[in-house]
């Protein structure tokens, strides 16, 4: 497998700490996303994935080489073709629980905040530093206040989003933490996701999956 990904990048973070939860060898090709005008919208890396976005997985099976994309559904992927250590829970609607709230990061946080949109809000539409760094806290203090009051009331917690092992949840949780931090949202009032933050930070997978621990960390 090659994961083709941007160590900043969420969504391929969300990848690497699946593939470390799941125990799989992969190989990274480092996409940068800022140099060059943005390698993503290389012709070469278009032919891989017309979408111009990180990530993008290969895989072979059956003989034939496949390419991935978008991180939920490469996620579902690995953990069809590859049960060891599941990401998923077994029963329907623990599963269907588990895909809502990764779903409300990856579809209602992460989209309004995306580099593009960020680059857009300040080109196109001539917006300050100061008015995009705005936008990007209130989308993602906001989005988080709900996971924050969901898994506040989620029996299930435990150690983790949703018992004592981390999971799919966890994979789309912790990067976009990560990227509050990095954009200094306020946190102050969400103790459930500090909590589950903090246990992740010492988990060996998301060590590894760290954005600081890739090749191509700058």
């Amino acid at each position: 497998m090659k994961l083709y990904g941007y160590f900043r990048s969420s969504a391929s973070y969300r990848v690497r700490i699946g593939l470390n939860l799941k125990g799989l060898e992969y190989e990274q090709a480092a996409i940068h996303l800022v140099n060059h005008g943005g390698e993503q919208l290389s012709e070469a890396y278009r032919q891989l994935n017309p979408e111009a976005l990180v990530p993008a997985l290969t895989d072979t099976v059956a003989g034939e080489q496949v390419v991935l994309t978008q991180s939920f559904a490469i996620l579902e992927y690995l953990d069809e073709v590859y049960p060891d250590h599941p990401l998923l829970p077994a029963d329907p609607v623990a599963r269907a629980e588990v895909r809502a709230l990764s779903l409300s990061i990856a579809c209602e946080i992460h989209p309004l905040n995306n580099l593009r949109v960020l680059k857009y809000l300040t080109g196109a539409l001539g917006l300050s530093d100061t008015d995009k760094n705005n936008w990007y806290r209130h989308w993602c203090e906001s989005g988080l206040a709900v996971i924050e009051k969901k898994l506040a009331a989620q029996k299930t917690r435990g150690k983790y989003c949703f018992g004592d092992t981390p999971g799919f949840a966890d994979c789309f949780l912790i990067p976009q933490i990560a990227n509050a931090q990095r954009f200094k949202c306020d946190l102050s009032g969400m103790p459930v996701l500090m909590k589950i933050n903090e246990a992740c930070q010492t988990h060996p997978a998301f060590i590894k999956a760290m954005p600081s621990n890739q090749p191509d960390a700058e």
